[in-house]
């Protein structure tokens, strides 16, 4: 398999359309055409299929795109490792963290990451635990912060710190708590319709299993992924929601909420650092790791 057909073609179905690949690839595009059609040709398969749109990939397609996202890291990487026999910090690392973690960590590790290796880049990628441990095992990440991340043959995991699960409700015009409400027991909650993101969210999983061990179950009114959604329908009436405390803080509007502690003591939810068992790290991945260690607990001590 050429590596070069790979790049093409994941650069098609990455942004949907063989004219803007060619641009951002600087080829021509019937020479791009052609060298997708003979990966086509020796896989045996079709991988793209063109509309009026654009092109997607077909279900061969989405298989070889996730492998080759994985390969075509895995060979920079390796360049990477060549390269930094020349001194210094050099080469790319890919970082997956949760939108809420996200919100608050990409700024002061990014100005942090430029200063120690100014010659090295860092890409910062935005899912849910579920995915981005998805994108540990496959390769196209080197680091990930998850939410009750467990260790396995395949992840190396290191606690971090662990933060405050919250009950959020839209707080009623007008109504000024002050000091704020105080802890609602769990049990009560079970009883309240919940906004709540879909399975296999961390988060969730948490509050099932939390719950379970009092011998109760959520009462889940609607299931979203996506904290700005959530916190919309959380205003408009929809339910309630359990979220962490620093997604909330990071709301647009933060004083719109009523937010309580969980129980006593509260219900809090693990950070850990993921990295793969299966690839050994690079120095400037190392630099990261050490640098999210250090400004990671930091950054949630001010909040």
């Amino acid at each position: 398999m050429d590596l070069k057909q790979l790049e093409y073609f994941v650069r098609v179905a990455e942004l949907g359309s063989f004219t803007r690949a060619a641009v951002e690839l600087d080829v021509a595009q019937p020479a791009l055409s052609r060298q997708v059609r003979l990966l086509e040709v020796e896989l045996r398969q079709t991988l793209l299929v063109r509309n009026g749109r654009g092109a997607v990939p077909t279900e061969a397609g989405k298989i070889l795109l996730e492998h080759g996202r994985g390969i075509l890291h895995q060979v920079q990487r390796a360049r990477d490792d060549l390269g930094r026999l020349r001194g210094g910090l050099s080469g790319r690392v890919a970082l997956g963290l949760p939108s809420s973690v996200a919100r608050v960590l990409a700024v002061p590790l990014t100005r942090a990451f430029r200063e120690a290796a100014p010659d090295a880049r860092l890409s910062i990628s935005e899912a849910l635990s579920v995915g981005l441990q998805e994108g540990l095992t496959s390769g196209r990440l080197d680091i990930a912060v998850l939410y009750n991340a467990q260790p396995s043959r395949e992840l190396d995991v290191l606690p971090l710190l662990e933060e405050d699960l919250l009950l959020v409700r839209a707080r009623p015009p007008g109504l000024h708590e002050d000091p704020p409400p105080g802890p609602v027991d769990l049990r009560d909650i079970a009883q309240m319709p919940l906004v709540i993101p879909s399975r296999p969210n961390a988060i969730r999983l948490h509050v099932e299993s939390a719950m379970a061990a009092i011998g109760a179950k959520p009462n889940v009114a609607l299931e979203i992924d996506g904290v700005t959604a959530i916190l919309d329908l959380v205003l408009d009436g929809a339910g309630c929601a359990i979220l962490s405390h620093n997604a909330l803080l990071n709301s647009p509007r933060p004083s719109a909420y009523i937010a309580q502690q969980i129980g006593t003591p509260p219900l809090r939810i693990q950070l850990s650092l993921a990295t793969s068992l299966q690839r050994p790290a690079t120095p400037v991945q190392k630099a990261a790791l050490g640098l999210i260690r250090d400004i990671l607990p930091a950054v949630y001590a001010r909040h």
